[in-house]
């Protein structure tokens, strides 16, 4: 038995003149409706969870630098999917955390319907909450379809948004090594 999604989704082939009877479509709703399931299961994720109590009491107040984090998201505006990579930066005041839990945080907030600004915030700002960290910095860079393939049909334009807390935002010197250390300036591994 069908659920609501997938009538939705049968109705909207036909809406776009589609048969979803026809052999190649009759078992897309289904499909479509797991797709897009799984592309929000965001909303289902509770960040208390993925922290887990994997924060620990350590020693360090040098940056923390998790960089190349590949994501994925759904553009809120046309249900488009815009994708990149994420860079996330601290520096602890007492506290580190799991070096796994932020990738899972970028994809707690990236698998939901999103606009990049409020993405790069809600990571930074989780961060800023679980860790009370000296400074937060988060840089993402996204191509997004819903501009490459209809609108101004711009394949190559990359969106760069950042969100700065702490020190990352009151010291300059702070900001450039983040931003030199995530742009791959670092000549290490």
């Amino acid at each position: 038995m069908p659920d609501a999604l997938q009538e939705i989704i049968r109705n909207l082939l036909k809406e776009l003149g589609e048969d979803p009877d026809r052999e190649g479509l009759r078992h897309s709703p289904e499909r479509i409706a797991d797709a897009l399931r799984t592309y929000t299961q965001g909303y289902k994720v509770d960040i208390e969870k993925i922290l887990n109590g994997a924060l620990y009491e350590v020693e360090y107040n040098e940056m923390v630098l998790v960089r190349d984090i590949a994501f994925f998201s759904i553009c809120e505006h046309h249900m488009a999917p815009f994708f990149g990579k994420c860079h996330v930066a601290y520096i602890p005041r007492h506290k580190v955390i799991g070096l796994s839990k932020i990738p899972r945080i970028v994809d707690a907030f990236a698998r939901r319907l999103q606009v990049q600004e409020r993405l790069t915030v809600q990571i930074a700002d989780c961060i800023n909450e679980a860790l009370n960290p000296q400074g937060v910095g988060v840089l993402m860079e996204a191509l997004h379809l819903c501009m490459a393939m209809r609108g101004v049909e711009k394949q190559n334009a990359i969106t760069v948004t950042n969100a700065m807390r702490g020190l990352f935002l009151t010291r300059p010197e702070t900001r450039a090594e983040f931003l030199e250390l995530a742009h791959g300036k670092y000549e290490g591994i």
